[in-house]
C-alpha cells in the first residue's frame, strides 16, 4: 500500500519522490536477495520469469560467444527455456538435451558427459512444472563449476519453498508462483559471470532489463515472498501429507491410473496422474463442473494434438494426464471431496468414449486396429477393446497417425502387462505392434 501511495515516481530521479521510491525499491531487493541467497546487486527485476529465462540464456551465450555455442539443456525444461533452444539452434549454436528417468529426474553424470569444451552455458530447472520433480541441482552445479560453465536454475516452481541450494551461476523466477502478483519476475546473475545483455538497454536494474520498473508489484512480490517462507517449512509438511493421500489413493479409486513423478524427490503441492481411455481436456471440463481446478501435463487436445514433452521424455502415459496443484492453504477437505468426486468423472469420460469393459475370454487370431485420423486416447482405447481377442502369444498391429500413440501404446503395454514389440512403416501413418502376453 506504501508502494502505491508513494511509489508512484521513477526511482532513478533524485527529487525527493524519486529517493522515497527508491527506498522502496532497494528495501524490496534486498529482502528479495536474502530470500534467493545472493548479493542485492546481483538481483534484477523483470516482467515475468519468461523474460528473466529469455534474458539469462541470451545473455550468458553472449559474454560467452568466446567460449563457443555450446548449450545444455533438460529434455523437460520449460517451455521458456526451450524457446530459447530454438533461437540458439535456428543461430548455428549445437544444443544437448539431457534425458530424464520415469521420475522425471535427470542423472547428474548426464551432465558431466554433454560438457565440452565449446560449452557456453548449462541449464537446468530446480524442479519440474508438470509432475513436481525435484533436480539435483547441487550435483549438477558442482559439476558445471569444475568444468568452468555457468548453470542457470529456472527455480519458478520452487524458490517460494526455499533457496536454490549448489553453486548455480544464474537464476530465474516468477512471483506469481509462490502466490505474488503476475508481472514480476527475478534474475540473478553472480558476480564474475560472463553477461552481455541483448536488445536495447538502459541504466535500470543494473543494465540486464531495460524499462521503467513496476514498484508496487515489486514491493508485493518481496513482501509475499518473505511471508510464504516464513511458513513454508510447516506448510509443506501439511501439503505433502495431502499430496501423498492423493498419491495413494487414486489408484485404489480409479482403475488403470499410472502416478508420475518422483514419489520422494517432489514438490510439496504437486500431484500428477495419468488415466488409461480418458481425453484428459474432456476429464478437465468435467472436473471443473465439479467445481476443481486442475490442469493437464497432455497436450493431447484440439489445440496441438501433440503429447506433453515432458511426459514424452519420461515415458509414461500421457492421454488423461491431471496436474492437481494444493495452494498454500489448501483445506484436507477439499482434498477428500475431490477423492470423491475423481472416481465418477472418470467413469463418465471413459464412457463417453466408449472405453472397454474388462475382459476374460481368449480368443483365436491377431488383429489389426485400423485407428487411422483417430486422436489420443482413442487410439489405446481400440487396442484394449481387442487385446482380449487373440491368443496368448498372439499380435495386434494397431494402425495409427497420431503422434501420441507412439507414447502411449507402449506406456499402454506397460501397465497392462503386455508386450510391446515396436513400430514399422504402413501405407498410412505407423503401425504399432503388441503381442499379448496375458
Amino acid at each position: 500500500m506504501a508502494s502505491l501511495d508513494e511509489g508512484w515516481a521513477d526511482p532513478a530521479r533524485l527529487y525527493r519522490e524519486g529517493r522515497r521510491a527508491r527506498m522502496l525499491l532497494d528495501a524490496a531487493r534486498e529482502a528479495a536477495a536474502e530470500a534467493v541467497g545472493c548479493r542485492p546487486d546481483e538481483l534484477s527485476f523483470t516482467t515475468s520469469g519468461t523474460q528473466a529465462v529469455h534474458a539469462g540464456i541470451a545473455g550468458v551465450l553472449a559474454g560467452r560467444r568466446r567460449v563457443g555455442r555450446h548449450l545444455i539443456v533438460s529434455a523437460v525444461e520449460h517451455s521458456s527455456v526451450l524457446h530459447s533452444v530454438e533461437i540458439q539452434e535456428r543461430e548455428g549454436g549445437s544444443v544437448t538435451r539431457v534425458t530424464v528417468d520415469r521420475s522425471g529426474a535427470v542423472d547428474p553424470a548426464a551432465y558431466a558427459e554433454a560438457l565440452r569444451p565449446d560449452t557456453a552455458l548449462a541449464c537446468l530447472q530446480s524442479a519440474n512444472h508438470e509432475v513436481g520433480t525435484v533436480q539435483p541441482v547441487a550435483e549438477v552445479a558442482a559439476l558445471c563449476r569444475e568444468a568452468g560453465v555457468p548453470l542457470l536454475v529456472d527455480a519458478a516452481q520452487s524458490l517460494g519453498w526455499g533457496p536454490v541450494e549448489g553453486d548455480w551461476s544464474v537464476l530465474a523466477a516468477s512471483a506469481h508462483k509462490w502466490g505474488g502478483p503476475a508481472g514480476v519476475g527475478l534474475l540473478v546473475v553472480r558476480k564474475g559471470v560472463r553477461f552481455a545483455p541483448q536488445g536495447p538497454v538502459d541504466e535500470r536494474e543494473f543494465g540486464r532489463v531495460p524499462g521503467f520498473v513496476n514498484l508496487p508489484g515489486i514491493v508485493a512480490a518481496a513482501a509475499s515472498l518473505r511471508a510464504v517462507r516464513a511458513e513454508a517449512d510447516r506448510e509443506a509438511a501439511r501439503l505433502r501429507e495431502l499430496t501423498e493421500r492423493i498419491r495413494a489413493r487414486v489408484p485404489e479409486l480409479v482403475p488403470d491410473v499410472e502416478v508420475v513423478g518422483d514419489p520422494e524427490r517432489r514438490l510439496p503441492g504437486i500431484v500428477t496422474f495419468s488415466c488409461l481411455y480418458v481425453d484428459g481436456e474432456t476429464l478437465l471440463h468435467e472436473l471443473d463442473r465439479a467445481g476443481f481446478s486442475v490442469s493437464s501435463g497432455s497436450s493431447c487436445t484440439s489445440s496441438t494434438l501433440t503429447p506433453s514433452h515432458v511426459l514424452k521424455a519420461m515415458g509414461v502415459l500421457s492421454e488423461g494426464n491431471v496436474r492437481v496443484s494444493l495452494p498454500l492453504g489448501a483445506p484436507e477437505e477439499d482434498v477428500e471431496r475431490f477423492l470423491d468426486v475423481l472416481p465418477g468423472a472418470v467413469a463418465a469420460v471413459r464412457e463417453k468414449l466408449g472405453a472397454p469393459a474388462p475382459r476374460t475370454a481368449v480368443e483365436e487370431d491377431a488383429l489389426v486396429v485400423d485407428a487411422l485420423g483417430k486422436r489420443c486416447p482413442i487410439p489405446v482405447i481400440e487396442l484394449a477393446k481387442v487385446i482380449g481377442d487373440v491368443p496368448v502369444g498372439g499380435l495386434v498391429r494397431v494402425l495409427s497417425d497420431d503422434e501420441a500413440a507412439r507414447l502411449d501404446i507402449p506406456a499402454w503395454c506397460e501397465m497392462r502387462g503386455q508386450e510391446y514389440l515396436g513400430e514399422e512403416p504402413a501405407d498410412r501413418g505407423t503401425a504399432y505392434l503388441v503381442r499379448r502376453v496375458s
